[in-house]
């Protein structure tokens, strides 16, 4: 592979923000992306976790499973907005992610064949974390994972 064709992958596998800045500022810069990208109109909150430290193989793992479920949201939801929300109290932090798309029936998520659901899970377990999903249709998808830290 070409060096010039590396860099942007490297980037994309590791954003500069994440490594220089932090989890906070790589997510609300991600939802800033897909903002000026109009794909999507995400709105970032996060409470409790501006100056977080939080140990690095957790944050890519949370920035990997927030990124996966926005381009979920935005290949398959048909949604207009989203919100992601990151909470940090003393004992957990949790991250939902939500949707205004058409919602599905969250029980064929066991017969799901791709691979990106797939991930989402592995990576909440890898954090030891748990994953409730909530969707109806019609009106969107929330996705509530909460890691005790």
């Amino acid at each position: 592979m070409n060096s010039h064709l590396r860099k942007p992958m490297v980037h994309n596998l590791m954003p500069e923000s994440l490594v220089k800045f932090g989890l906070d500022t790589a997510l609300k810069d991600f939802c800033n992306d897909i903002n000026q990208s109009g794909a999507l109109q995400v709105s970032y909150q996060s409470i409790g976790f501006k100056n977080a430290v939080i140990e690095q193989t957790t944050a890519i793992t949370l920035y990997r499973i927030v990124q996966e479920l926005l381009n979920n949201t935005m290949k398959h939801a048909a949604a207009k907005t989203a919100v992601v929300q990151v909470t940090k109290s003393e004992a957990h932090l949790s991250v939902t992610v939500e949707d205004d798309g058409n919602g599905f029936d969250t029980s064929l998520l066991k017969y799901t064949t791709g691979i990106g659901w797939s991930n989402i899970q592995n990576k909440v377990e890898f954090l030891k974390g748990t994953l409730d999903v909530q969707s109806v249709n019609e009106k969107g998808t929330s996705v509530f994972i909460e890691l005790n830290i």
